[in-house]
């Protein structure tokens, strides 16, 4: 019994497909004006045809030219080669007709209107700029509980860029009024070193009803104010 190896299947789909384009030779009007549009054979386009209606046309574009097609079929090296001359020469065509296009319209707008701008920036509204989040000058005000993954996510962009601000106040809810041992514990395990409170770069603080003064309404915490000045301003996480 004949054993079958995968080495063999390539060879019977090849002959299988050879003898279905010697089958059919006769081209419709409209396909005979489609291959001689590419430059191909009837027997290139009968090719280019049972490929399309096999797998590659399931997985390309309709947009894929014959040549491409044939080209990734290609039986050998040298019909590779012959398929990719070809397809290389028409997009240097093609490039060529584009940039001869492209400097017919610069030609046309240069006749058209010169050396005026097509876009009067004079007349278009004026834009204020866009000030950054934070300043060197502002402080920010960080209320947090001290059981918050999220809390703890935003103290620690706040201390790493703390070089960059007049300092970070941070007001801690939850905790019994004038435990300063929990605090200053908390504070140690959370990175804040005792040289920025000794400075006042960091403050700390109970939270004691302060964000209900400051923040009328229901707030999720951490939540984040800016000081700048005597003016206090909303922050959003991602300003850090």
């Amino acid at each position: 019994m004949m054993q079958v190896t995968a080495a063999t299947v390539p060879a019977t789909e090849s002959s299988t497909l050879s003898q279905s384009e010697q089958a059919t030779t006769e081209l419709t009007a409209l396909e005979r004006a489609r291959a001689e549009h590419w430059a191909l054979t009837p027997q290139e386009w009968q090719r280019y045809q049972l490929l399309m209606n096999g797998i590659r046309g399931s997985i390309s574009p309709t947009t894929l030219s014959p040549i491409e097609a044939l080209g990734i079929h290609a039986r050998d090296a040298s019909e590779r080669r012959h398929f990719a001359e070809r397809w290389a020469a028409l997009m240097v065509e093609d490039a060529e007709r584009i940039l001869a296009f492209q400097q017919a319209y610069d030609a046309a707008i240069a006749r058209l209107i010169g050396e005026q701008p097509l876009i009067d920036r004079a007349r278009l509204p004026a834009t204020t700029p866009r000030q950054a989040p934070l300043a060197n000058t502002d402080r920010v005000l960080l209320f947090l509980h001290p059981e918050c993954a999220a809390c703890e996510a935003v103290l620690e962009r706040l201390l790493a860029r703390l070089d960059t601000l007049a300092g970070v106040d941070i007001y801690l809810s939850g905790l019994k009024e004038g435990d300063e041992t929990t605090i200053r514990d908390w504070a140690m395990a959370h990175g804040v070193q005792p040289d920025w409170v000794r400075q006042r770069k960091v403050t700390l603080n109970f939270e004691s009803g302060a964000l209900a003064r400051l923040a009328p309404g229901e707030v999720n915490l951490p939540y984040l104010l800016r000081r700048r000045g005597e003016r206090l301003t909303p922050l959003t996480g991602s300003a850090l």
